[in-house]
């Protein structure tokens, strides 16, 4: 399974930017899908996850209201819809996908088991 993060770019704060990861491989078996990003000399942060089991969202209390993941009906293409962006969203955002992610580790990195090259999402004040 390879995933491709491509939709990164400079834009103003209060601009929007859409994310998309594309899939190859195996993509019937996931169990979730999900957008992190990384700061420089920071942890890898979670953004937002997708659960095949219902279709469930998640967001992280810092992007909700402004960020939406979906995806396309093969599951092969993930999105990210980021909107009225922040300086404070600055960073390479990567998108992940987990066989058999169990609830408790949505949110977490360690839930995931593919993972994306990254693309850089740079917010100007």
């Amino acid at each position: 399974v390879q995933l491709q993060a491509s939709g990164g770019g400079l834009v103003q704060a209060g601009g929007s930017l859409r994310l998309s990861c594309g899939a190859s491989g195996r993509t019937f078996s996931w169990s979730a899908v999900a957008w992190f990003r990384q700061v420089p000399g920071k942890e890898r942060e979670f953004v937002a996850a997708l659960r095949r089991s219902g279709g469930y969202t998640y967001y992280a209390e810092s992007v909700k209201g402004r960020f939406t993941i979906s995806r396309d009906a093969t599951w092969n293409t993930v999105y990210l819809q980021m909107n009225n962006l922040k300086p404070e969203d600055t960073a390479i955002y990567y998108c992940a996908a987990g066989k058999g992610t169990i609830l408790s580790a949505v949110r977490s990195a360690s839930g995931y088991d593919y993972w994306g090259q990254g693309t850089l999402v740079t917010v100007s004040s």
